[in-house]
């Protein structure tokens, strides 16, 4: 192509060079308005992106210490700017003056306007939300009974709302797509309250459980079938507010039938209750195997069985001369990124066998690296013998 200094007659936009031929050229000049234009640049995507871009389904998220991401409805990716050393010519579309004189002499020479010279362009690549801010956020402010209590003072609770966040500010604040944000508030047990998205504080939670366990003694209900509105209109009696109650069904039930009007059926989950009991238990510290045991199986609802097996990703055990003891070390508090997530695991132990690492690391999710890579990237894999057990320890 040859790059005209000199005005030009007529010139033309983009529509001038999307119709040339393989291995034919055309000129190009300066357009009026050529300078570095720093508000424009270059952008390549996947074909696939290309709806959600020109429809204008996309955002650009991030705090101004931050690397800005770009997010879809589902998916987030790095904003990376790439160099390139050949030039490349940025020509905008025609506009109505130029259409016009193209018209009026089509049998000019067609030359192409260049309004920058691109210095290299931007490109997205696929990344796994910053979801564990999320977490740092909701924990600040966490809903106890004593917000409970003051549930009717809207006004005062408005003017003192440090650390609550409505969506608009989760939005905001956390780099995440609108789907993976659900997703990580679902993660997180948490719950909207009053417009302010809250996680709920463990002796609130713990205390609306055992309510519920209570009531249902009181009033014969099979923990299996639980009738929605019974048990809700109970906890509203005894003081809990009915979308928390309602919140209690959904972390530790599921729904297991809907009836005529709309009332429904729930069954409490054995290993979520279960789960529940052990980790109060232990949040005293370490405690002997057997002494564990007996009192998480007397803490469980009757009709329920405690297996250790449930525990899995949430304690961890270690020998003391012939005793055994078992600690809280649960996977939801681990952080999402790999290189803090082993480092912390390899922080707790120098070494782990597969059986005992795997519920630790099978959540983490790095678009573009299999299970496997993240093994590689960040352990050291060792087998004394052939028919012993792998060991992984840190890179």
């Amino acid at each position: 192509m040859d790059m005209e200094h000199q005005s030009v007659g007529c010139t033309g936009g983009a529509e001038s060079v999307l119709g040339i031929q393989p291995n034919s050229s055309i000129t190009i000049a300066y357009h009026p308005l050529f300078g570095p234009h720093n508000d424009l640049s270059l952008l390549e995507i996947d074909e696939k992106l290309i709806p959600d871009i020109l429809q204008q389904r996309v955002t650009i998220r991030g705090q101004p210490d931050e690397d800005a991401v770009l997010c879809t409805q589902s998916k987030t990716y790095a904003v990376k700017f790439v160099g390139t050393s050949n030039s490349v010519f940025l020509i905008p579309p025609s506009d109505k003056a130029m259409q016009e004189c193209n018209e009026k002499d089509d049998k000019s020479i067609p030359v192409a306007s260049v309004i920058k010279v691109a210095p290299g362009s931007i490109e997205l690549v696929e990344v796994a939300p910053k979801i564990d801010k999320l977490k740092i956020l909701l924990s600040q402010n966490p809903f106890s009974f004593d917000d409970a209590s003051n549930m009717d003072i809207s006004d005062e609770r408005e003017k003192m709302n440090t650390g609550l966040y409505k969506w608009d500010d989760l939005v905001d604040k956390v780099q995440a797509s609108n789907e993976e944000l659900r997703s990580g508030l679902r993660a997180l047990s948490a719950v909207e309250i009053d417009g302010y998205w809250r996680i709920l504080d463990d002796k609130y939670m713990d205390m609306i459980l055992n309510m519920l366990l209570h009531d249902a003694i009181l009033n014969d209900w099979s923990l299996n079938a639980l009738n929605e509105d019974e048990v809700l209109g109970a906890l509203e009696t005894d003081g809990f507010p009915r979308n928390i109650a309602m919140h209690c069904f959904q972390v530790y039930g599921s729904k297991v039938q809907v009836r005529v009007g709309g009332s429904c059926v729930w069954r409490l989950e054995e290993r979520c209750i279960c789960v529940h009991f052990a980790r109060e238990i232990l949040k005293r510290g370490k405690m002997k195997m057997e002494t564990f045991m007996a009192e998480w199986i007397r803490k469980v609802p009757d009709g329920m069985h405690a297996s250790f097996d449930m525990l899995e990703g949430e304690v961890l055990t270690e020998k003391l001369g012939i005793e055994t003891l078992v600690y809280y070390f649960s996977v939801s508090s681990l952080p999402s990124t790999p290189a803090e997530r082993f480092s912390i695991l390899f922080r707790e132990r120098p070494k782990w066998e597969w059986k005992d690492l795997q519920p630790y690391v099978r959540d983490l999710r790095v678009p573009g690296l299999s299970a496997e890579a993240l093994l590689l990237k960040y352990t050291r894999r060792s087998q004394p013998t052939v028919d012993a057990e792998p060991v992984f320890s840190a890179r």
